[in-house]
């Protein structure tokens, strides 16, 4: 019979290579996707850290690792903040079991995981041993006496968050060559451990940021459980370490909304003119005022903090895939490379490598243009018509996953998020954080307030109504709304034009927000004559003072 002819490819190292190299990074990117789900998912803060620490060696191929905490808590007796410290919080070897109490430890440049946590640096070592001099920390090597373990290639890596800020170091110990054998002894630590390269150096760094970034979340969701316990301080503390970029709103409208409430009981005439308020039902009003937003913790972080229209996480796996996607199309121009230079004469392969060449630079510019155009729909700009085209031109393109499936550029829903046109919010994003106000409702409502207090919860659902009757969450007409919950509204509006640069927003200067009011009071949303007191008595300059 007659042999069969090998294809180029099957002849090729350098091509099977290439084929490996895209697999292997096909691989790594789905496996970074795979656990980004995992650690969103995950709100346990003690599984979210195992989890962390063990995905991180996984991805890395490292044989130990530990995870340390910064801890930054306030001392109660210095009535300030404490020294910050490491909290040496979970260790793991795949090589030796071993007993493990967590503790703390000076937050100094003495140690690896410390230098790596001040300076926000990574720490690549290819022998622990043999640190360079210049260097001011030093390793520990009392575990590995104690345990008769051998440290040799080693990473920490810090766990950043969305603000530059260090939370946590992964320091990862013994890049292994083949990951499921153990390491029993020094001549195993010498055949089988090798450096990390700088591939699971980029791999663990990402993983560490989003790492960082669950972790922040899930200790947020365990504060705020934690602060139901409280009362109307401990409320405002709530909403304010929820979503930061609103600190002080809260108080500011509370601050505004009484100091209306005052000017309105000094009116001798008007509309008003017969309004009193007692000091009971001040401070009721204080009270509606300071817990009126409290209901934005019953609503998904995410989306109350939502700056751009895609979340963070989304985000990435776009960039993930136009990565996976720039790989396969340098892969496929080399495979063909490969193939042209096996199969044609010198002249012939020049040209048709020419040719090739020519479409790769076609196909990747065209890839970083879409990368660069979704960059810039993804902020909460308005959206025009020709740009909206455009998103719905690249979520045509297809590509093919590593299992040979045609996937599109831009899903289903990356393609609704980006073209949402005004703002970071789509409908059913906007739903959710109007419900912070039934939320707000629903938690004062359980409240035992006294007789005198007992408005709160009504006050506080109505300061989103608009007195046209288009407001929400019930359309209530003028006559059905509050006059305390109108003045709050005039003052919640305000503050929120004005308040300080949030990620979604700019500021806007004050007598802007003002003209803005006077829209609204056109357009019958807002109370005209509790506007015109807001105005004459320049409630307004109490949310610059207390900014």
């Amino acid at each position: 019979m007659p042999r069969t002819r090998k294809s180029s490819l099957e002849r090729s190292p350098r091509a099977r290579g290439v084929i490996l190299s895209a697999s292997k990074a096909t691989r790594e990117l789905e496996e970074l996707n795979r656990i980004g789900i995992a650690l969103s998912e995950t709100r346990d803060v003690g599984l979210l850290l195992d989890l962390i620490l063990r995905k991180a060696r996984e991805i890395t191929g490292a044989d130990a690792g530990s995870l340390y905490l910064v801890e930054r808590d306030a001392d109660p007796a210095n009535r300030g903040l404490r020294a910050p410290l490491l909290r040496f919080k979970l260790i793991q070897n795949d090589s030796l079991q071993f007993p493990f109490s967590e503790h703390t430890l000076s937050l100094t440049e003495e140690s690896i995981a410390g230098y790596c946590a001040l300076h926000a640096e990574v720490i690549e070592l290819s022998d622990a041993y043999r640190i360079p001099k210049p260097r001011p920390f030093h390793f520990n090597s009392s575990f590995d006496q104690e345990a008769g373990y051998r440290t040799r290639s080693l990473i920490a890596l810090p766990m950043k968050n969305g603000k530059g800020e260090v939370l946590g170091v992964l320091q990862l110990i013994n890049c292994k060559r083949i990951p499921k054998l153990r390491l029993t002894d020094a001549a195993s630590v010498r055949r089988l451990v090798h450096p990390f390269p700088e591939r699971s150096v980029r791999l663990g760094l990402s993983l560490a940021s989003q790492a960082a970034v669950a972790y922040e979340n899930s200790r947020l969701y365990r504060d705020i459980e934690n602060l139901f316990d409280g009362f109307v301080s401990a409320a405002v503390k709530a909403i304010e370490q929820r979503d930061p970029t609103t600190s002080g709103h809260s108080q500011r409208v509370c601050e505004m909304t009484v100091a209306l409430a005052e000017a309105v009981d000094r009116e001798p005439r008007g509309p008003y003119g017969d309004l009193r308020f007692s000091r009971e039902q001040m401070k009721e009003l204080r009270y509606a005022a300071l817990l009126h937003d409290f209901g934005k913790v019953g609503v998904r972080e995410e989306v109350l903090i939502k700056a751009k229209k895609l979340y963070p996480m989304q985000f990435v796996r776009v960039l993930d895939r136009f990565d996976y996607i720039r790989r396969d199309i340098e892969a496929r121009i080399s495979q063909q490379k490969v193939e042209v230079l096996l199969s044609l004469s010198r002249k012939e392969a020049e040209k048709r490598l020419r040719l090739l060449d020519e479409e790769a630079r076609r196909l990747l510019g065209e890839l970083d243009r879409y990368a660069e155009f979704i960059a810039r729909a993804n902020e909460p700009t308005l959206l025009p018509t020709a740009d909206s085209e455009m998103l719905t031109e690249i979520a045509r393109k297809t590509y093919r996953d590593p299992r040979g499936t045609e996937r599109p550029y831009l899903s289903s829903e990356e393609l609704r998020f980006l073209s949402i046109p005004r703002g970071t919010l789509d409908p059913d994003e906007r739903r959710q954080i109007e419900s912070h106000v039934m939320h707000s409702f629903n938690f004062l409502a359980q409240i035992p307030w006294t007789p005198e207090f007992r408005g709160i919860p009504t006050i506080a659902r109505a300061h989103h109504e608009k007195i046209n009757g288009k407001g929400y969450p019930f359309g209530l007409n003028s006559a059905q709304i509050p006059v305390q919950a109108k003045m709050m509204t005039i003052c919640d509006i305000y503050d929120a034009l004005s308040a300080s640069d949030r990620p979604y927003k700019r500021a806007i200067p004050a007598d802007r927000a003002l003209d803005i009011l006077k829209i609204c009071v056109r357009e019958e949303e807002i109370d005209s004559e509790l506007f015109r007191v807001f105005l004459d008595a320049r409630v307004y300059r109490l949310a610059g003072k207390s900014a």
